[in-house]
């Protein structure tokens, strides 16, 4: 008997079988999901992918009779291996591979499995059984956002209309000698105006007149486009 041995065990019974003959290898396969993409005056570039899941192909043999190369000192008939395999794989089912005497121990799933005779020889089943590690997830349900309504009878205020030199304006506001505010003069009351200057930085920028004639400076706010 070998001194390592290839065990399956079902996470829905608990149940724990050992392959009666030990595969002449066993090989892990870790790959990347990296992605390769040309770039323009780069040329082909390696985009990494995150870990793929790991695999692993059992290739052996069931035999019918004991022999000298068994690895279980009490096997079964092949056909409870048989069994016992596609019972998980069409229950949808999830199994431990432990490898005696190694590191290795995952939670997989039987991906494939396909057996039969070899060579007209019916006193053995000839197997390969492709494992796929299992990897658990939890999926989320997105919550979708809800749009914001205005309230009803409440309407956004617009924002001002915007005027320059030579724009008709409504003017409410006093009219000064000049834009820093001296000569405080009448009062302009709902009166259209037409803008002559405007002094940015200053008290009261705008100028306003009558057909290209100044009346006098008022502040910004005193004024509004007609």
């Amino acid at each position: 008997m070998d001194g390592f041995g290839v065990f399956l065990t079902s996470y829905k019974t608990s149940k724990t079988i050992q392959l009666p003959v030990n595969p002449a290898e066993l090989k892990l396969n870790y790959e990347n999901d990296d992605q390769s993409e040309t770039v323009v005056n780069l040329g082909e570039i390696n985009r990494l992918g995150n870990l793929k899941l790991v695999g692993v192909t059992i290739d052996s043999v069931l035999p019918k009779y004991k022999t000298t190369y068994l690895a279980d000192d009490s096997p079964k008939k092949p056909d409870y291996y048989i069994k016992w395999i596609k019972k998980i794989q069409k229950a949808k089912g999830l199994v431990r591979l432990v490898v005696a005497n190694t590191k290795i121990s995952m939670c997989m799933t039987i991906a494939s499995f396909n057996y039969g005779f070899e060579d007209g020889f019916d006193e053995e089943y000839k197997y390969t059984l492709e494992l796929k590690q299992y990897r658990s997830f939890k999926a989320e349900k997105v919550k979708k956002k809800k749009k914001h309504k205005s309230k009803k009878g409440k309407k956004r205020i617009a924002p001002p209309k915007k005027f320059g030199v030579h724009s008709t304006v409504i003017v409410n506001g006093r009219l000064h000698l000049d834009s820093n505010g001296n000569g405080a003069g009448v009062y302009e009351k709902n009166a259209k105006r037409q803008v002559i200057n405007i002094a940015a930085g200053h008290k009261y920028p705008i100028c306003v007149g009558i057909n290209g004639i100044a009346r006098g400076w008022v502040k910004k706010s005193d004024v509004k486009k007609a």
